[in-house]
């Protein structure tokens, strides 16, 4: 059984902060099963944006949520961020934006391979 959006999405705000870096809610979704996705800023002018990794990803690492990069450098600008997740409403409305400022990039999500 998959854990809803609203719990994990609290869980990771909460990491997050445990961790050090600043995280907000950016947009809600839908609580049971709304799609997540993570923008982390380095506050350098970079940023990268995750989003959910298809779904053969789980069985294979037995964990609740895997993430995947939206796109193929580590890292891009900020401009191109926001449209990748500007694209990402146009399709799912009801999806959730975590937003993370952390200067070392990190994420603290699962990766696909």
């Amino acid at each position: 059984m998959r854990l809803r959006a609203d719990i994990w999405v609290a869980a990771y705000l909460r990491r997050c902060s445990t961790e050090g870096a600043y995280a907000v809610l950016r947009r809600r979704g839908a609580a049971e099963a709304g799609a997540i996705f993570v923008k982390v800023d380095r506050l350098d002018g970079q940023t990268a944006v995750f989003g959910p990794a298809p779904q053969t990803e789980l069985a294979e690492r037995g964990v609740d949520r895997v993430w995947r990069r939206l796109h193929d450098e580590d890292w891009i600008d900020p401009a191109t961020a926001e449209e990748k997740l500007r694209r990402e409403i146009k399709f799912d409305s009801d999806l959730w934006i975590v937003e993370v400022e952390d200067r070392k990039g990190r994420h603290f999500l699962d990766l696909a391979e």
